[in-house]
């Protein structure tokens, strides 16, 4: 899988124009992967897609 460095990690809208207490994501061609976007030199870790669209389909319905 591509390093930290080499993948374009984006911040949710909703994180608010402060930025302070998020995560980001980054999306490749086999996973979705996620880091806390307030220690960016920590290991993120990655979900596989169909996992990814779960979680996201599951926090819709709530």
């Amino acid at each position: 899988m591509s390093t930290t460095t080499e993948l374009a990690w984006f911040k949710s809208s909703y994180s608010g124009s402060q930025g302070d207490s998020c995560v980001e994501v980054a999306v490749t061609e086999q996973a979705v992967c996620v880091r806390d976007s307030k220690d960016v030199a920590r290991p993120h870790f990655a979900v596989g897609r169909d996992g990814w669209s779960r979680f996201v389909g599951f926090l819709t319905d709530v």
